[in-house]
């Protein structure tokens, strides 16, 4: 008899859930979703969503044993390389990615069927797009019914996306903390009073959460209410229109230009990208997942994303992750994603039972990760001893290029300007007895034109 393991993310909804068997990701759909399952197929809604890249495409099985009672149909949809969340996600991704469950929803409408969630958590990004995960999301609509997801859309996207447009790009992070969707009440006392003369801001964030306010005082005021398609669909409208309206706050980063005020040569530069090409190149067998720690604007995770191997550029900085990704946008790129994530408080797991969404480092390890000039500022600049260091990379990778920066760079010795140089055990030999504890150094190779050098080591701890 085989084994299952029901995702700890899928326990929510009575229509079906997601399970592992022999390493192969199913969903049942239950019985009791059998009516508007069938509609999602027989209506052609699911084959044009799929076709227009917006739906994951899934195909049908017969599996010997169901994974529990109720089940009416066994799906095998296709894998996503890497599960990221909305509070990893920069604000042009939260953007397109509402704006696509907009899109869905008319199309559901065209179709005799509305989205009955519109959790942000649903959407993932695949090949460079946001791609709605959950087949099960829609149900038949009906005439006169109100959109019951509208209020999860705006806790889960457009309150974030206003907050991080009219106040602070890191307010993003309010949805790690509230993952049911940022409070609209709380949204509205965080925004500016000058938001209130933005229509769609005032209906969709102030009046809804005082609406709320009151409609909880007297919940029979909410019963009875219905509302047209023709209005519904002035809804979906308007709020399609709130999301487009929004724009990232660009006054941000000195980090964005870190490559034109760094203290790096363009022949060094150069030297450095041909040299961890030359790297990414040595890995075998290929790496079919690679994780760039500290990424920046994603200059170096292109080494790797352009070859082929699905590429996380992870880095702390809004701005950075932002244009990393309006970059990728651009270019059509389908197998980088940028991420916002500090990796000295990265992503935990999170949710029921701290299980519903997963830490970064239940969603590893990557076969090869990359720290291109990022020791010194977890070391120096958030005081993480090279050993600790050494140790969670280890846990993140099988293959690791990294890359070390001394005390005599003048990036360190800005790093130093404004503190006590209490880090004695920072010193090359050091970093390589640390980290010769969790790896094997398997090349070395000095950056020409500046005092840098880049390391390719193998994990001993995920051989």
């Amino acid at each position: 008899m085989s084994t299952d393991r029901v995702l700890p993310s899928s326990f929510r909804d009575p229509s079906g859930f997601l399970f592992w068997r022999d390493g192969v990701l199913y969903r049942q759909v239950n019985h009791s979703y059998r009516e508007d399952y069938d509609l999602l197929v027989s209506s052609g809604l699911y084959d044009r969503l799929v076709h227009e890249g917006l739906l994951i495409p899934h195909e049908e099985v017969d599996l010997r044993e169901p994974a529990a009672p109720g089940m009416y149909r066994t799906l095998r949809p296709e894998r996503v390389p890497f599960i990221s969340y909305p509070y990893e996600w920069s604000f042009g991704q939260l953007k397109d990615a509402a704006l696509s469950t907009l899109h869905i929803q008319r199309m559901a409408l065209d179709h005799g069927m509305s989205l009955k969630d519109a959790s942000a958590y649903n959407i993932q990004f695949l090949r460079g797009r946001p791609v709605l995960i959950d087949t099960l999301s829609f149900e038949r609509y009906r005439e006169g019914a109100p959109w019951v997801a509208y209020r999860q859309f705006c806790q889960h996207f457009l309150a974030p996306l206003a907050l991080m447009s009219y106040v602070d790009p890191r307010l993003g992070q309010l949805s790690r903390l509230y993952i049911d969707g940022v409070p609209l009440s709380l949204a509205s006392q965080l925004l500016p009073w000058s938001t209130r003369w933005r229509f769609s801001l005032l209906t969709h964030i102030h009046l809804h959460a005082r609406g709320e306010k009151r409609f909880a005082e007297r919940p029979a005021a909410v019963a009875g209410r219905s509302i047209s398609r023709t209005a519904l669909t002035a809804l979906i409208e308007n709020l399609q229109s709130s999301v487009e309206g929004l724009r990232f706050r660009s006054d941000s980063s000195a980090w964005t230009e870190y490559y034109q005020t760094s203290n790096y040569s363009s022949e060094a530069l150069q030297h450095k990208a041909t040299l961890v090409a030359q790297l990414i190149a040595e890995i075998q067998p290929a790496p079919q997942s690679l994780w760039d720690l500290g990424a920046n604007t994603g200059r170096f995770s292109r080494l790797a994303s352009r070859k082929g191997i699905e590429t996380i550029a992870f880095d702390n900085d809004p701005a950075c992750v932002e244009q990393c990704y309006l970059e990728a946008r651009r270019e059509g790129e389908t197998h980088l994603l940028p991420l916002l994530v500090d990796l000295t408080n990265p992503s935990p797991g999170v949710g029921w039972a701290h299980e519903e969404r997963m830490s970064l480092l239940e969603r590893g390890p990557a076969d090869a990760a990359m720290a291109l000039a990022l020791v010194h500022h977890l070391a120096i600049g958030n005081n993480v001893p090279l050993g600790g260091i050494a140790s969670f990379f280890g846990r993140l990778c099988r293959w690791l290029i990294i890359e070390f920066v001394p005390k005599t760079d003048s990036q360190v010795q800005r790093l130093l300007a404004s503190r006590k140089d209490i880090f004695a055990d920072y010193t090359q030999e050091a970093f390589e007895a640390e980290f010769g504890r969790h790896f094997d150094i398997c090349r070395t190779a000095p950056i020409e034109n500046s005092q840098r050098t880049l390391y390719l080591m193998r994990s001993r701890e995920r051989p």
